[in-house]
């Protein structure tokens, strides 16, 4: 729907906004490891290192041979027709969005795509939904209530799962995973049931970020702002990025480069990874000056999970 260069159109609200395939793919390499070779030596660095995001990678998909001639979906089927330029289109079921003036359409039958890897079936690990708590409103004149209050943070901390363990903690690494992507579309995230409160929530649908590169929509650091918390080990890893030798935006054009359907992102995408980075190193540090260290930036090392609290 959208070629590299092009951004989201300044008047589309976030809940209009394209999935991009390539958003999904970014979104994998942001949060996975990479190899990064030095001039003198070799050094293994990753990036964000949350490993939270399955498995994604580019591919150009015959819409004819590996998809229409195999479904054994009839109703998939009957959605696939030849456009008036002449290319093979489909648009599949869904609750929006699924209809011929929002088709997905190849040249002639060639089209780019995001293929990711199946989690393990839900027989066999169940994964509970849960309410982001900064969730939108998704309306277009209504304001959610962490918009309007600035000690939002406070009920939500007293409030389960939030009260114990580390979920606000992993909350606030998607919010600086959002941030630097710029997706305002984390409506609801998931984890693995059986693990309770000891687990971690699973980055999955990521495929509106990376729609604006230049503008840093600050409200996807409320969480952050509001609560002044903070992972050391994260801490530590954006400190690191923000190095001129360990700079995001160039491990990140590294790792894009090895996918099949390079480049995946217009370089002031990666330029703009850079700038919010630094957006959030200021905003922890604010949080730092504001209530000290040890209140904001939490020791993971070697921490058992039970005693880790969200009283501060």
């Amino acid at each position: 729907r959208q070629t590299r260069e092009q951004e989201t159109p300044p008047d589309f609200f976030y809940f209009s906004d394209y999935e991009r395939h390539n958003a999904e793919i970014a979104a994998f390499h942001l949060d996975r490891q990479v190899k990064w070779i030095c001039i003198k030596r070799k050094v293994e660095i990753l990036i964000l290192d949350f490993r939270r995001v399955p498995p994604v990678a580019g591919r150009l998909v015959n819409m004819t041979r590996e998809i229409r001639d195999v479904t054994r979906d009839k109703k998939l089927w009957r959605t696939f027709f030849i456009s008036p330029a002449n290319n093979i289109c489909f648009y599949g079921e869904c609750s929006y969005y699924c209809s011929t003036e929002h088709a997905l359409c190849g040249k002639p039958d060639q089209i780019e795509g995001s293929l990711a890897a199946f989690l393990p079936d839900l027989s066999l690990a169940k994964r509970k939904t849960w309410r982001n708590p900064w969730r939108r409103s998704y309306h277009k004149r209504k304001k959610a209530e962490w918009e309007v209050d600035p000690d939002y943070c406070e009920e939500v901390k007293q409030t389960p799962p939030y009260d114990s363990g580390t979920r606000i903690l992993d909350i606030m690494d998607m919010t600086v995973f959002d941030f630097l992507m710029g997706n305002m579309d984390r409506h609801h995230y998931e984890t693995f049931e059986k693990f309770g409160n000891e687990t971690f929530i699973i980055h999955l649908d990521n495929g509106r970020g990376f729609g604006k590169y230049s503008h840093d929509e600050l409200s996807i650091l409320v969480p952050l702002n509001q609560c002044c918390r903070i992972r050391k080990s994260t801490y530590l890893r954006l400190q690191l990025l923000a190095k001129e030798e360990y700079k995001l935006s160039l491990l990140m054009k590294e790792s894009l480069l090895k996918d099949k359907i390079a480049p995946i992102l217009y370089q002031p995408h990666l330029e703009a990874m850079d700038r919010r980075l630094r957006i959030v190193l200021k905003a922890v540090s604010d949080c730092i000056e504001k209530d000290g260290y040890d209140n904001v930036v939490e020791n993971d090392f070697n921490t058992d999970v039970n005693t880790v609290t969200t009283e501060r």
